[in-house]
This record gives structure tokens, sequence and C-alpha cells, in this order.
């Protein structure tokens, strides 16, 4: 029997994947998004389904073992998804889409350097691209948890970008920040290499970050 957790969480899954498509962050039936529901298990959207169509009898529940529960495919990504919650327990959600200018960018095999100091947002001094391998492959979720080490997002060569957070909103917001650093360094390039911010600053900046939007952490005089 479902518990009102599952139910809800089925439902913002829902809304996620429709914000996705409304923000052109993805189109059509591109793109995923998977949800932590306990210790052992994931829910996952289905594969090849409209977003506007989904409902919450379509999401799949996937369990670390890869055993499936409902009478759908899970996404062709579910692999990576499983994976990344697997190993990464500071994880609870998931967003994958191919939008325009990270994906772009994948399609140079490039990942985001330190041009803005936003790029810290992602949890480090860089965003990564990580190696291309075939949509949906064991080989996909190797490269990508390993552009993902110490980060919340990264880009997939030649295919687009996964972003992550405490819960989907936060995923969703990760995945938005990235595509707007994604368009902004390619915007940048065009007159010439960007001027990067140094080891230091980064280091500055991540530490800043790490009281970030917290209203009870002590007041930042911004001396340092």
């Amino acid at each position: 029997m479902m518990t009102k957790r599952e139910e809800t969480l089925r439902a913002e899954l829902i809304q996620t994947c429709q914000a996705m498509s409304e923000t052109g962050l993805t189109f059509g039936t591109s793109g995923n998004a998977s949800v932590r529901l306990d210790g052992d298990s994931l829910l996952i959207t289905p594969t090849g389904l409209n977003y506007d169509d989904l409902q919450p009898k379509d999401i799949v529940r996937l369990n670390e073992d890869g055993q499936l529960f409902g009478g759908r495919k899970p996404s062709s990504e579910w692999r990576f998804h499983r994976d990344i919650m697997k190993t990464r327990r500071d994880i609870n959600a998931i967003v994958h889409v191919h939008s325009d200018a990270a994906t772009a960018l994948a399609c140079r095999a490039e990942g985001i350097p330190p041009f803005h100091y936003m790029v810290a947002i992602a949890g480090g001094d860089n965003i990564r691209c990580a190696p291309y391998a075939t949509f949906g492959t064991e080989a996909l979720s190797i490269n990508a948890m390993s552009a993902l080490e110490d980060r919340k997002a990264c880009l997939l060569a030649n295919h687009g970008q996964i972003a992550m957070g405490d819960d989907l909103a936060g995923a969703l917001k990760m995945a938005g920040e990235v595509e707007t650093l994604a368009n902004m360094y390619w915007q940048s390039s065009q007159g010439g290499t960007p001027k990067l911010l140094s080891n230091e600053e980064m280091r500055r900046v991540l530490k800043k970050f790490e009281t970030y939007g917290d209203h009870t952490a002590p007041f930042d005089d911004g001396l340092i």
C-alpha cells in the first residue's frame, strides 16, 4: 500500500518534470528525474511518456538492486540515477536535462571553468564534463559519478547535464543555475577566452557558500 509520503513525492516528481519543460530546460520526452523514497529505493520517471500526460501511477519505484515496482519501464537513464543515489547519501533528488547552452558546451566536451564565482554553487571550482558514453549504459553511469565527485552538477559529453539537490526543488534550481552559467560562459567566450578567477578566490567563495542563504549563521561583514 502506498504511503502518503510516496503519494506526495510522485506528485512532486510529475510537477518537476512539467517545470523542466515549461522553463525550457528540456523538450518533449527527453530528460528524466528521480527522488529518494527511502534508504534503498527511489522513484523515477518512466521512459517515453510526455510529461503533461504523466499520472502518479506511471512513476516507477526502483530498488538499489534494480528490482522494479509498477507497470511502467523506468527512464533509460535509470542506472545513473540508481548508482548516484546509492553512493551519494547526501543527495535526495536528481534531474537530467538536455538544456541548450549546457548541451552545446557538452558537445564540445567542455566543462564550465571558474569564469564566474557562481560556478561554486555546484560545490567546487568548476563544473566538470564527463567523457562520452552511450546513453543508458553502465559506462555512462561510471563517467557521471566520477564527474560528480564533490559536486552537485556535471555535464555529459555530447548529451546534456545532471543536477542534484536535497530535494526536487533544489535539483531543478541547480539545473537552472548550470544552464544560466553555461549560457554566460558560451557568450563570454565569443570574444576570446574569459578571464578566470584564481584558485585562491574560488576557495574564498566556496568558504562563503558554506553559509550562503543560512539566516542562522553569523553575519558576514565582507571583510574577508
